[in-house]
């Protein structure tokens, strides 16, 4: 199987919440891994495909939660979905660079 993925990812397992960008609403799921480029939230109820999210979540080593805005790229099934994120911040990007620097 040929690896298409641009940046190299982190095996996680850490509580998120998500949302539809904009809402205040909140679904609870599980972060399973990450990278630059994304992460996999395990949830029974992901959103639809393209559905615009922002992924709120406390990273290994991080004393705050981010707010990280996405779009959903894949679904599993009801397993959960494959979010690529958008615009992230400089704490943020450090952040996750040392996570996938671990692995």
């Amino acid at each position: 199987m040929v690896e298409l993925r641009r940046y190299q990812r982190a095996a996680i397992d850490v509580p998120v919440e998500f949302g539809a960008r904009g809402s205040t609403e909140r679904i609870a799921g599980r972060a399973r891994d990450i990278s630059l480029g994304g992460m996999f939230v395990e949830s029974p109820t992901p959103f639809a495909f393209g559905a615009d999210v922002t992924i709120h979540v406390i990273l290994p080593g991080q004393k705050s939660a981010f707010a990280l805005p996405g779009v959903v790229r894949w679904l599993r099934g009801s397993e959960g979905m494959g979010v690529q994120f958008g615009l992230i911040g400089a704490r943020e990007t450090h952040a996750i660079t040392e996570l996938t620097k671990a692995t």
